[in-house]
């Protein structure tokens, strides 16, 4: 299935610390999470090691939203959260 990431969403990902190929990632191999209002969500949990806002994270967890359009997943939001999961 081809992925358009909407410019707002490659925006949004950036101020929040997620870059366009993790994205792809995580809607290639991320795992699904519940999504709102007739979308869906997948989320993938990464290494990190570095510093965010002055604060150091062993890990982010990257969440996108997308919809499905004819044949095309097409993005809504991406969301970056810094901690640690197992």
């Amino acid at each position: 299935m081809d992925i358009i990431i909407e410019p707002h969403t490659l925006k949004r990902a950036l101020e929040r610390g997620a870059s366009k190929e993790e994205i792809i990632n995580v809607l290639d191999e991320g795992f699904v999470i519940p999504a709102k209002s007739n979308r869906f969500a997948k989320a993938k949990i990464l290494d990190y090691n570095n510093y965010w806002n002055s604060k150091y994270y062993e890990q982010k967890r990257i969440e996108v939203i997308y919809t499905i359009e004819d044949v095309q997943i097409v993005t809504v939001t991406v969301y970056v959260f810094y901690g640690k999961w197992e």
